[in-house]
């Protein structure tokens, strides 16, 4: 079913009702419907334009389904959201995807989880260093002495 053909759906059978039974397919499919998801079915709009845009991204997706619920964990995970990680764990299996696979897809979320940490933790001691300051110096403790260590002066 198109796009167009899925709003028409929508308009004939009714906001409320359609929402309803989008909700009810996801539960067939996965055992259960995430909490965030059955928090906008008590605003059936707020549901369907989100399931619309996910669904639209992933069926114009390049990548495989499996491959896009393991993408999906690891954000999850990254965003250190238990129930995302729960649910996308589930789908991923239904997917395919192996145990391994899911393994890899954490450890991924744990790397750029942390260096996404230190990246922004790095530019706030970057920001708050004096422009003229000697990081290596500063890391080593031997910066603010009576003669700092300068840039070009070697």
């Amino acid at each position: 079913m198109d796009y167009e053909e899925k709003l028409a759906a929508i308009l004939e059978e009714g906001t409320e009702e359609t929402a309803s039974r989008w909700l009810s397919e996801i539960e067939g499919e996965f055992g259960r419907a995430p909490l965030i998801l059955k928090r906008m079915g008590e605003r059936p709009e707020v549901l369907l334009s989100h399931l619309l845009y996910k669904n639209s991204v992933f069926e114009t997706s390049h990548l495989d389904p499996k491959c896009i619920e393991l993408i999906s964990l690891a954000v999850g995970a990254a965003l250190k959201c238990r129930h995302c990680v729960e649910y996308h764990i589930q789908a991923a299996r239904t997917k395919g995807a192996s145990r391994d696979e899911i393994l890899e897809a954490i450890l991924i979320a744990g790397l750029a989880s942390n260096a996404s940490v230190l990246a922004d933790a790095y530019r706030v001691m970057d920001d708050e260093a004096p422009a003229d300051a000697c990081l290596s110096c500063d890391l080593q403790g031997s910066n603010g002495g009576p003669e700092p260590h300068r840039p070009g002066q070697e």
